[in-house]
C-alpha cells in the first residue's frame, strides 16, 4: 500500500469513527474539535512535505503524525473509540501552534481543507486543551512535544 493510500484510508477511517462515536454521544461539548481531528492530520501530512518548512522544523511535525496513527497513545482509540482522538487533535494543535511561531502562517493556511481559520482553532484548541484531555495529560504532551519547542 503506498503512503497517500494509507493516509486517505487511515482519514476515512478516522472520519468513520469519530462521527460513530458522536452519534453515540450527540451532547458532547467538544464535537466541533473532534471533528476537526482528520483535517488536522490532513494538514500535518501537507505540511510536512512542504518545502517551504525548514527540514529542523519536520521532526516535530513527524512526531505528530506518528501520534496520531499509533495504537499506543495517551488515550487510545481501541478503548475509547472517537473519544480518543481528542489528545490527538491536541497533540497537532501543539506541534502546529510551534511551527506557526517559525514560519510564516500562510505557509500553514495554504495547506488546511477545514472549514473554521485554523489559526483561530488551533489556539482555541490549545486554550481548552486542558479540560479537553485533562490537566494531567495537557501537562505530559507539552512535556513530550515542547522539548524541541
Amino acid at each position: 500500500m503506498t503512503d497517500q493510500k494509507y493516509q486517505v484510508d487511515f482519514y476515512q477511517h478516522m472520519r468513520e469513527r469519530i462521527r460513530s462515536w458522536i452519534e453515540d454521544h450527540p451532547n458532547f461539548k467538544f464535537t466541533e474539535y473532534l471533528l476537526a481531528a482528520p483535517d488536522l492530520f490532513h494538514l500535518l501530512c501537507r505540511v510536512v512535505v512542504d518545502p517551504d518548512v525548514p527540514a529542523g522544523e519536520k521532526a516535530m511535525l513527524v512526531g505528530a503524525i506518528v501520534y496520531f496513527v499509533s495504537p499506543l497513545d495517551f488515550l487510545p482509540e481501541a478503548l475509547t473509540g472517537g473519544l480518543g482522538y481528542l489528545d490527538d487533535i491536541v497533540v497537532a494543535a501543539f506541534v502546529l501552534n510551534g511551527l506557526l511561531n517559525k514560519i510564516d502562517a500562510d505557509v500553514v493556511r495554504r495547506h488546511w481543507a477545514g472549514k473554521a481559520d485554523i489559526l483561530v482553532l488551533i489556539q482555541q484548541i490549545l486554550k481548552v486543551a486542558d479540560r479537553l484531555v485533562g490537566k494531567g495529560l495537557w501537562d505530559r504532551i507539552r512535556h513530550r512535544f515542547g522539548a524541541q519547542q
